[in-house]
């Protein structure tokens, strides 16, 4: 697959997309539901948060509160299926999300719990704009659902603090991922509702790799999500030609928004 270049919008919102999981907000803690998947990738997705937060800020790996103390954004966190394992790991967590809907699902889940976590119906730029900057910031399954991915990287980077790292996952374009994340989960298996992905909006290697460069990050960290079919279980692996995650860090001397 040739990396493809396209023509910068700037637009790191797509309104439609937020009205389309602000509609399923109910449905975010239900494990069995329409948001399954997520749920099921949950476990493979923290582990690698976990260990290359761990590896990067030199943190003891033994203990529960292994990430204490640090400050982590979850930008597009949705109901909180990632921001709260993160809480309860000892980040000071905050989760945003431009949806309404999803802030106040991911609040009722959480306050019954006693997890402080600092929800927010809110867009990254706003957090930008006041000068907000975190040690870690994570952003999963979003990049695919913006227009201009390389813009939105560039505002996620501006909030990790010189020193922090940028955690992020997607989707691959590739013929492979077409095949599994929309004819097979969409249309035949109806793991996710039809419509949930564009294929043009999967972002490949390469072109993350030029993102996370224009945005100042360094030395990325790669990892595939696989799923097999026989334990219906989904695992870290080396293959990334449909789901994958990765990791890069601002260097020390990086100023802010630079």
């Amino acid at each position: 697959m040739t990396t493809r270049v396209r023509e910068s919008s700037g637009a790191t919102l797509d309104t439609a997309e937020v009205e389309r999981f602000a509609r399923i907000a109910d449905a975010w803690w239900d494990a069995n539901g329409k948001l399954r998947t997520l749920h099921q990738i949950g476990p493979p997705r923290l582990a690698f948060i976990r260990d290359r937060l761990i590896g990067h800020f030199g943190r003891r790996a033994e203990g529960l509160r292994v990430l204490a103390g640090l400050k982590v954004l979850d930008i597009g966190c949705g109901g909180g299926l990632v921001t709260e394992p993160l809480a309860r790991l000892g980040a000071i967590a905050t989760g945003i999300d431009p949806a309404p809907e999803n802030i106040a699902a991911a609040r009722r889940h959480a306050e019954p719990q006693g997890l402080a976590i600092d929800y927010r119906a809110a867009r990254a730029e706003v957090l930008a704009a006041a000068g907000e900057s975190f040690d870690a910031v994570v952003c999963l399954e979003v990049v695919e659902h913006v227009p201009d991915q390389r813009a939105f990287i560039a505002l996620a980077a501006r909030l990790v603090r010189p020193g922090g790292m940028l955690v992020l996952s997607t989707i691959n374009r590739t013929l492979k991922s077409y095949a599994l994340a929309i004819v097979g989960a969409e249309y035949v298996l109806r793991w996710l509702p039809v419509g949930t992905h564009q294929w043009d909006r999967f972002v490949t290697r390469e072109e993350m790799d030029a993102h996370l460069a224009a945005a100042g990050l360094a030395r990325p960290q790669y990892a595939g999500l696989v799923y097999s079919p026989f334990s219906d279980r989904w695992s870290l692996g080396d293959d990334t030609d449909v789901n994958y995650l990765v990791a890069a860090a601002k260097s020390e001397d990086q100023r802010r928004g630079s």
